[in-house]
């Protein structure tokens, strides 16, 4: 056994044998709240940072949550992503069995975390494999959708009644649950389906859909896009056609299952993106065709006014894709949330540029010590140092994590994360630029003949990023790692130039009111202001001057 395995051991026997104090809660359901484009995740009638993790597929047993609390605590994550299967709850059809949930609700209460609660049914990385096994063997009463040669697809279709009816009757058992079971909303969000959509086959041939295809597109749709009348090609264009087609069926699909379900308990729902190209829209027409791809969330906006939000799932490492998801997603009318990223160590610094973009919510996936491993999309191994990638910005925003919801609700909020150029990166807060430099040692600067130094130990690494938060005309508050942070007038007037004028460090009192440990100075700031691998918060204080 590793001494990794036997902290874990450990921990989960304490956890087996204390059960630490419960959240405060109350009876109001939780909801995202939007004013002026941006987003809040409300909780307990507050806003609330969601500092997630995700398990590993098959942990959804009570014998497996042994292996999930420690890596909870070991990274102070909030918020526990778990899957609920509709082949657990309704074994035999019309026989449903919560005894999971009974589990599962019990010891998230005494660890003091809350819960997502990921629905894994018809669609599930757009397969059927978490539909019950009455459902699996019946492909006459429960169709697929069927390829152009007549044969059958993997996936079950959106335009089966059956296959609707049947999901949504399991979707609403699971929801009365949770109003009978969970009055103090341990569970804060649910996701109908996951990863939704269909590879290998952009559209359902079978004759139904087919003559659909073939008609009009849905007046409310061409309202709603503010397009003109005509079929699926007339209207989107070859290429974008079928994928616009099966996203409104499958969307609308999921949308009757949230609406039934949240008639039951009004909980916050969401769906995930199994993500296709970022920069190119007919690439990403061909990735889970009908899911929630960045290229048709006005599809899905229009179709499932029923879904709070649509979210990326992340298993990009390259910067600048990332970034580009997150600003595909990061829309006025839609909350940014990372449901789902990889958990090597290097996605850990997307999490600056996630809250930079208000995000309301972040989630490496695999957050367990099953010892299972989905490399190469994440990790190999589950260390000590992959554990810390996250835990240390999780340290910082675990107390204060109400806060930053609050202030990110409501003030302009910018991050980056170190490209694989390690080259500077600027946004702009009101009236101040913020600029975020890389692989640079405390003191000097990159091209500094006077001080010679040896290589940064980041140079060449993907840590790295900040995020800034601007409270006040001229006052913004920051976090990062691993990164020099330079701040200077956007557009300065003629003869004006923007300083510094004080720099503290501290955090947030639960009443929202600035704590100040100490003031930084001197060293401190005589090149910018330099995060190392250990995060702090900081109030920046700015000014003006003019010859």
């Amino acid at each position: 056994m590793s001494r990794w395995e036997g902290a874990v051991a450990a921990l989960a026997m304490a956890a087996l044998a204390v059960a630490s104090p419960a959240p405060a809660q109350d009876s109001t359901p939780p909801r995202i709240e939007s004013r002026n484009g941006k987003h809040a995740l409300i909780v307990d009638g507050a806003p609330y940072l969601m500092l997630g993790a995700q398990a590993h597929n098959s942990s959804n047993y009570p014998a497996m949550l042994p292996t999930v609390w420690p890596v909870m605590r070991r990274i102070h994550a909030n918020t526990l992503e778990i899957p609920v299967a509709w082949e657990q709850i309704e074994p035999k059809e019309g026989q449903f069995d919560f005894s999971w949930l009974d589990v599962l609700l019990r010891e998230a209460r005494q660890n003091d975390v809350r819960l997502v609660l990921l629905w894994f049914a018809t669609w599930k990385n757009t397969g059927a494999s978490y539909t019950p096994m009455w459902v699996k063997t019946d492909s006459k009463r429960f169709p697929h959708m069927v390829k152009a040669d007549g044969t059958p697809h993997y996936v079950l279709s959106p335009h089966s009644r059956t296959n609707l009816e049947a999901d949504k009757k399991a979707f609403v058992r699971l929801m009365q649950y949770l109003k009978d079971n969970d009055p103090q909303n341990t569970v804060i969000m649910v996701q109908p389906e996951n990863e939704l959509g269909s590879y290998g086959l952009m559209r359902d041939h079978a004759p139904e859909p087919r003559k659909l295809f073939e008609g009009q597109v849905p007046a409310d749709l061409v309202k709603k896009l503010g397009k003109r009348p005509g079929t699926w090609r007339q209207v989107f264009g070859e290429g974008l056609d079928e994928q616009a087609f099966t996203t409104w069926h499958m969307a609308r699909y999921v949308d009757e299952i949230a609406a039934a379900g949240k008639k039951v308990k009004p909980l916050p729902m969401y769906v995930n993106a199994s993500l296709g190209d970022p920069f190119d829209a007919k690439s990403a027409a061909n990735s889970a065709t009908g899911g929630p791809q960045w290229n048709v969330i006005d599809i899905w906006k229009a179709a499932a006014p029923s879904v709070d939000a649509t979210a990326p799932d992340i298993y990009n490492r390259d910067q600048k894709a990332v970034i580009a998801y997150l600003d595909h997603y990061a829309r006025p009318d839609n909350a940014l949330l990372v449901p789902e990223i990889g958990n090597a160590a290097d996605y850990a610094r997307f999490f600056w540029p996630t809250l930079g973009r208000g995000g309301i919510g972040f989630a490496p996936f695999g957050m367990d010590a099953s010892g299972y491993s989905n490399y190469p999309l994440g990790a190999k191994v589950l260390d000590e140092e992959t554990l810390e990638a996250f835990a240390s910005k999780y340290r910082l925003f675990a107390p204060i994590a109400r806060q930053w919801a609050r202030i990110a609700s409501t003030s302009p909020t910018w991050g980056a994360a170190k490209g694989a150029d390690a080259a500077d990166q600027s946004g702009v807060l009101g009236r101040w630029r913020v600029t975020a430099q890389f692989e640079l040692w405390e003191f000097g600067e990159r091209d500094a003949p006077y001080l010679k130094a040896d290589p940064h130990p980041t140079k060449g690494k993907p840590v790295g990023g900040m995020v800034a938060a601007q409270t006040g005309p001229n006052e913004i508050v920051i976090a990062g790692s691993d990164v020099r942070v330079r701040f200077g007038l956007d557009k300065p007037a003629a003869g004006e130039s923007g300083s510094v004028l004080r720099v503290e460090e501290g955090s947030f009192a639960p009443d929202g009111r600035w704590q100040m440990r100490r003031v930084l100075n001197g060293d401190q700031t005589d090149y910018g202001i330099n995060f190392t691998g250990t995060p702090m918060l900081l109030r920046v204080t700015l000014g003006t001057n003019r010859n």
